[in-house]
């Protein structure tokens, strides 16, 4: 039976500790995550965010082929009515995807939560959640980021996590590779399996926790 509650340091941005937030196991705490809500959720993810452009030509969409090829009959060869038919280099396609075709796929809210509280227990299990008290900068500055990811021991594939999108923040992220920064009502499940550090303020994993209990 898992703890009711689990402890994480909270830092500064310059990796000083500076106390610690409790949170719920239930959310933070899971001792056997549901690996198949967490499939569910990334190829929801995923399908959603196809853009679905592919477009093929229909028989009466190519150009050309307005004159039969040859005579009916007489010629020793198959009829033909156009060159545009299926059946010929160049013609049209029959069954190729039209431009109107969707894959979005949905995903019940229940489950959904269920996949988020899987994730976020194995990033804690790994070690991998940072708090920090505030996750501001002064300016944007990629350099003043970089340097304080450093200093809280975020390196690799890090997602920032605050409780609004600042500006600031977005801006200073956008040149560094790897680092993709978002609000704390627009985390998602695939987000999270492809960091290795999640970075969130505590306001916002507050806030996070509140919405998956």
């Amino acid at each position: 039976m898992a703890a009711k509650k689990i402890a994480l340091p909270v830092v500064t941005l310059a990796g000083e500790k500076v106390g610690e937030v409790k949170l719920s196991a239930e959310v933070f705490g899971l001792e056997e995550p549901n690996h198949q809500v967490v499939h569910d959720a990334v190829c929801t993810e995923q399908a959603n965010r196809r853009q679905a452009t592919a477009k093929t030509k229909k028989r009466h969409e190519v150009s050309g082929g307005g004159k039969k090829p040859w005579r009916q009959k007489g010629t020793g060869r198959a009829r033909a009515g156009s060159i545009r038919s299926p059946l010929w280099v160049g013609g049209g396609t029959v069954f190729g995807p039209d431009g109107n075709q969707s894959y979005k796929r949905s995903q019940n809210k229940k489950a959904h939560a269920l996949a988020l509280r899987s994730v976020l227990s194995d990033k804690v299990a790994g070690k991998g959640v940072i708090v920090v008290d505030e996750l501001a900068l002064e300016a944007v500055s990629t350099k003043a980021l970089a340097l304080a990811l450093k200093a809280i021991g975020a390196e690799g594939r890090t997602l920032l996590v605050d409780d609004t999108e600042d500006p600031k923040l977005v801006l200073s992220s956008s040149n560094l590779a790897g680092v993709k920064c978002v609000s704390e009502d627009n985390i998602g499940v695939y987000d999270l399996l492809a960091a290795d550090h999640l970075v969130i303020s505590k306001k916002a994993i507050e806030a996070l926790e509140g919405g998956l209990l």
